[in-house]
Formats: structure tokens, sequence, C-alpha cells
């Protein structure tokens, strides 16, 4: 009997779910594809490594990135999401497995006398007892929870990716910070012998003024450098303050320890970086994984969306004791049990279904383009870091060439002091454009050191995709 009748049941809703219309909606974005990027699909990207920072030699900044990684407080809210997106996919994966529940409800009920129960119940207080375990399982024919799972799967995948991104971004953070550190140090260095300089010069030139060969002018204009030169210092003195406040918050302290010291750019090597771009760059950057694994989760929810215009099937079943009086209730005869299908169906839903399922096609048309736009951003990252590492070079080049002829210059003004032929006031000239010589090849060093760290952010980081990418249909 209970199969006859679920055998009509279904023909019925099978013939009732030829109304359901999903005609007409549909995504219509479209993913970019390697080739429409000009990404060789031959030869892979040479990637850095994972721990791509030790290649610049300096064990204290290996330190700071390692407890960077370790506490920084953003990681941890990202390993948060992760937590709650792995739950919400274990949730969707529980909802394909049959439920079971269990239910004792006692109560003390009076019942009408003027109402459907004759006497002696019609009138009477009685004690009521229910014992029971329930069951059910959501049969998923048109592909509601496997939607969801997809759903979820993607979400999950997406945060993971998104905590690995913030993890390669937080490891740049910190080496950009430590260099600009030892830019300032440096700077502040080259500062304090220009102060000496300075000091010297007005000394000098008061002893001339004493032999009547300079005027006070001499003097005061001589002054005023050396004043500036302490302003500079003290400016150091606190962009030093902001830049160590600055990566003890990347470290997720108050401060910085006093036992790291003030780095040295002379003291790191410079990171070889890759120059091109090959298609499997697109599964090695977290960031564009987790915009693709987010399309993956919209195309889950449409599924979701598309799957409540079908019927929606359960199986359901009980057993347990019912009884009045509490006394009787584990009695064999109070036994009672059931089984048979539920079965919904839409029949009338005022468009509310086509509404949801437009809503959800244009979540993937939004995730595909952000997708798109994540890439694109991506590579014009790459790019501007590429073209700064070689403009810096050539920048460097050449400012070697300006501080080797400011070099030559200071040594010929010394060797004439030195014989007679020139007084010290030239010697400290010359020496003032060595120094600026310095100053200037402190910042390109800084400059190409950050690049280089640019350039392999910008090729993923070091970080190693999962195998189970989608793929871009």
């Amino acid at each position: 009997m209970i199969r006859r009748t679920a055998a009509i049941g279904l023909a019925a809703l099978a013939l009732l779910a030829g109304c359901a219309d999903t005609r007409g909606i549909r995504s219509s974005a479209q993913l970019t594809e390697p080739a429409a990027l000009g990404l060789d699909a031959e030869s892979p990207t040479i990637a850095p490594a994972q721990d791509w920072w030790t290649a610049l030699g300096d064990a204290q900044l290996d330190r700071l990135v390692a407890e960077a990684l370790a506490r920084n407080p953003g990681l941890q809210v990202a390993a948060a999401r992760v937590a709650k997106a792995r739950a919400a996919e274990q949730v969707a994966a529980a909802a394909l497995q049959p439920q079971v529940n269990g239910a004792l409800d006692l109560n003390r009920q009076a019942f009408s006398g003027n109402y459907i129960y004759p006497a002696p119940l019609g009138g009477s207080t009685q004690n009521l007892g229910n014992l029971q375990i329930n069951g059910g399982w959501e049969l998923d024919f048109f592909g509601r929870h496997a939607g969801a799972i997809r759903a979820a799967v993607g979400q999950l995948r997406a945060a993971e990716a998104e905590a690995d991104a913030a993890r390669v971004l937080l490891a740049t953070n910190v080496v950009r910070g430590y260099v600009q550190w030892a830019r300032l140090a440096g700077q502040r260095a080259l500062a304090e012998r220009a102060l000496a300089q300075r000091q010297q010069m007005v000394a000098l030139v008061r002893d001339r003024v004493q032999a009547g060969l300079d005027t006070q002018l001499e003097v005061r204009q001589n002054e005023t450098v050396r004043a500036d030169s302490r302003t500079q210092i003290a400016a150091f003195d606190q962009q030093i303050e902001a830049s160590r406040n600055a990566l003890a918050a990347l470290l997720g302290q108050p401060r910085l320890a006093d036992d790291v010291q003030a780095p040295s750019l002379s003291a790191l090597r410079p990171l070889a970086v890759p120059s091109e771009l090959h298609a499997d760059w697109l599964a090695r950057r977290a960031d564009i994984v987790a915009a693709r694994w987010r399309v993956e989760a919209a195309r889950g929810e449409v599924d979701v969306a598309r799957a409540q215009f079908y019927p929606n099937i359960n199986l359901a079943a009980f057993a347990g004791f019912q009884s009045l009086g509490f006394g009787n209730l584990l009695k064999g005869d109070s036994f009672q049990w059931g089984v048979g299908p539920a079965i919904r169906l839409p029949i009338f839903e005022a468009g509310r279904l086509r509404a949801g399922l437009a809503a959800r096609s244009a979540d993937v048309d939004a995730a595909i383009e952000t997708y798109n736009a994540t890439v694109i951003d991506a590579m014009r990252e790459a790019a501007d870091q590429s073209q700064a590492v070689r403009a810096t070079a050539r920048q460097q080049a050449e400012q070697a060439r300006a501080l080797q002829a400011a070099e030559g210059a200071y040594d010929i003004a010394r060797q004439r002091y030195q014989a007679g032929l020139g007084n010290y006031l030239q010697v400290l000239t010359a020496e003032t454009a060595v120094l600026a010589q310095r100053r200037q090849q402190a910042d390109l060093a800084a400059q190409a050191f950050i690049s280089q760290a640019g350039v392999a952010q910008a090729m993923g980081g070091g970080w190693q995709p999962t195998p189970d990418l989608p793929s871009n249909h």
C-alpha cells in the first residue's frame, strides 16, 4: 500500500515538476582564460620559494617574519574565518545523511468535557506520556544539498586561500618595513657625518673671519646649515621610531624587543626575481585562487536556488511509546510506530523562486567579474614591480658612476690640501657631494629591495596551490 501510494505521488509530482520554469535565467559573464591574457601555457612560471625572504641573508629578519606569521592578530582573524567556513561545510554535508532524534514528553492535561473527547476522558485530568525516536532522510534527487555542499566547499577553499594571501602580504610588509628601517638608519648615520662636517666648517669659517678672510655672513650661513642638519637627525629619529612601531604592530606587539638591532642595507643580499608570467601563475596567486573559489561557491548557490523549483522528498519514521498515565508508558501495548514519505512541491509562489534564482545568477556574474578584475590587477602589479626593479637597477648604475666621480673629486681635494695647494674648506665641500651621493645610494638600495620583495609577492610569494582547484568552466 505504501509503495503504491509513493509511486502515485512521485508520478503526480513529476508531472507538476514540469511546470518549474527556469528559462532565461543564467549567468552571462565569462571567466578570463590565460590565452586571452597573453600568458604562455607551455613554460611554467619560476616561482619564488615559500621562505623567499631568507635569501636576503639576515637572520634577524627571518626571526621577525616567523614571529609575525605566528602572532599577527590579522592572521588569527583569518584563521577564525577558515574555521567558521569549515564548520559551515560540515553542516552542509550533514544534510545529506539521515537525521535521528529522540523526544520525551510528560504532561498533565485537563480535557474539556465539551469537546471531541467523550467521557470518561472528557472532563478528566490525565497524565500523558510520549517517548519516541524520530528519523528523517531528505533525498537529494534534484541537487539542493549537493549545491549547498558545493557552495560551502567553495567558501571554505576561498577562506583558506585568503588566509594564505594574508600570510604572503604580511611577510612582504615585514620585509618592506625592515628595509625602510635600514634605509632610515643609514640616512641617520650620514646625517650625523654631515653634522660633524658642518661643525668643522663653522669652526673653519670662524678662523677665517678672525684672519680677515671671511665675514660674519659666511658664519651665519654655515650655522644655519648646521642647524638644518640637527633638524634632519631629529626627523630621522622620529621616523625610525615610527618604523619600529610599525614593525612591532605587524608582529602583534606594542613595541619591538630591545635586542632587535637596527639593520644595515649593506648586509642584505639582493633577491633574484623572475621576469615572465605563464599560465600556471594564475594558480600561484592565493588571492586569484580565492576569487576563483568564490565563483564556485556562487555556482553552488545557483544549484540550490534551481533545486527549489522541484519536489522536496523526505522519508520519515518514528517509533516509541505513548500512553495515558505515566505508569503505562513502557508497557508493550503502548508501543507505536510509523513510516512514510513526505513530498513538498511549490505550485504558486508569485515569482519568488525565479527572483531568487535570478539573484543567485547575478551573484555568479559578480563573482566572475571580481575574479577577472583580480587577475588584471595582479598582472598590473607584477608588471609594475618588474618595471620598478629594472628602472631602479638602471638608476643604481648611473648613481654608482656619480658616486665614483664625487669620491674621486674628494680624493683630489684631500691630496691638494695635504700638498698645501688647497684649503680644508675645499675638502669639506667635496665631502658634501660625496655624502649627498651616498644618501641617494641608500635610497636607491632600499627602493631596489622593496621592488624585489614586491615582485616576489606579485609572483605568489611562494604560495603552493592545492590540487583540487576548479577549472575555468
